[in-house]
């Protein structure tokens, strides 16, 4: 079952967008401040080219990741651990993140993968695009946070919205084949997933 919670008010605050699939932690997202992009206007402003404007963090994450538009996208958006970093070669913004849960990007592979840190909703791909996977997120203490059979998205991934400070196993089937890796969303834990390889 997925996790959903409520959504919340978010606001802008300016920031750094990093392009593509980040394959290191470049450290902590910048914190607010106050020189560009920093209301509303600034993000729809970039949000327009995909339709997107005028709707939240947490949206802009949940439509974008499950875009079945061709990568890359005609704009930059990471998801970072409390904001999702946009920008259109012109102008950049941080849209904060729901502060009680983080989002994980999971690309399941057999073959083909990619080195990825912070999850790129407009430039990553992975190798599974438009298959079914079952996914489980169990905690060490033995919660189960997810267990759902659901379709990857167009980009070969597959995401969700999980409690923050978690640290347990993550475990994807499809089609026989099963893997499983560390999972953690504590700080400085990484949004996006590449490392799971399935093997029957």
């Amino acid at each position: 079952m997925r996790i959903l919670r409520p959504l919340v008010p978010l606001g802008l605050a300016a920031a750094t967008v990093l392009a593509g699939c980040s394959t290191t932690d470049p450290g902590p997202a910048p914190a607010a401040s106050s020189t560009q992009g920093t209301d509303q206007a600034s993000a729809d402003a970039i949000l327009e080219q995909v339709g997107l404007a005028g709707v939240d963090g947490r949206t802009v994450v949940d439509e974008l990741d499950a875009s079945s538009q061709a990568r890359p996208l005609p704009l930059t958006a990471s998801v970072r651990e409390d904001v999702l970093l946009l920008g259109d070669g012109q102008q950049e913004v941080a849209m904060p993140l729901p502060e009680d849960e983080f989002y994980v990007s999971v690309a399941p592979f057999r073959e083909q993968t990619h080195q990825c840190f912070y999850h790129s909703l407009a430039t990553c791909q992975g190798e599974l695009a438009g298959e079914e996977v079952t996914v489980r997120i169990v905690a060490d203490d033995g919660t189960v946070v997810v267990d759902e059979t659901t379709t990857t998205y167009a980009n070969g991934f597959v995401g969700f919205w999980v409690p923050r400070d978690l640290v347990g196993t993550l475990e994807v089937e499809h089609d026989g084949a099963t893997g499983t890796v560390p999972f953690a969303t504590t700080e400085g834990s990484p949004t996006c997933i590449t490392t799971l390889q399935l093997e029957a």
